[in-house]
């Protein structure tokens, strides 16, 4: 029953993005520290444990996919690359930051090694940066929900469902 109640409030990335640019970026949802349990949840980048869960948005910063959880130990390339995200969005144009270089989205200039960043490189990097502004507040939406925001203590084989379960509650609060 609460799949079926789940899948009537989650649209369909692929038919959600129709014609819009996505923007992508990555975020960790904190746990406590679950090392004794041999996971590898521990992220480099935040020095803290959690989950690592990619968001899409649109340019107006409206929520269109949140990712399975992947461990907190993982960058964002791995998760992209794990998520449904590569295929619901092939057709459509993305922007990501630098963590996506590699990838088909658009993502800002790299500074060339031992140089400096040329004025135009620079102006470019600002002009994509203010662009994906919008991503970062769809994740501040999602944080909203005090689950998401604070360390979660429960379970983790239940996190996925919990990630569901605010997902399909957000797009309903927004009136998908």
């Amino acid at each position: 029953m609460v799949e079926k109640v789940l899948a009537t409030h989650v649209p369909d990335p692929t038919e959600a993005s129709a014609g819009r640019i996505v923007l992508v970026d990555g975020t960790l949802v904190t746990t406590w520290d679950w090392s004794s349990e041999g996971t590898t949840m521990f992220s480099g980048k935040h020095r803290d444990t959690g989950f690592n869960l990619q968001i899409a948005a649109t340019l107006a910063g409206d929520l269109l996919a949140v990712s399975a959880p992947v461990p907190g130990s993982r960058h964002d390339m791995h998760a992209w690359r794990q998520s449904h995200f590569p295929e619901a969005f092939a057709e459509r144009e993305g922007i990501g930051d630098l963590g996506y270089a590699g990838s088909r989205l658009f993502t800002p200039r790299r500074k060339p090694p031992g140089q400096e960043r040329s004025a135009g490189d620079k102006r470019a990097n600002r002009s994509v940066n203010t662009l994906r502004a919008a991503v970062e507040r769809a994740i501040a939406h999602l944080k909203n929900w005090k689950i998401l925001a604070t360390r979660y203590r429960g379970p983790l084989t239940r996190f996925p469902d919990i990630v569901k379960t605010v997902t399909a509650l957000t797009f309903y609060t927004r009136g998908w």
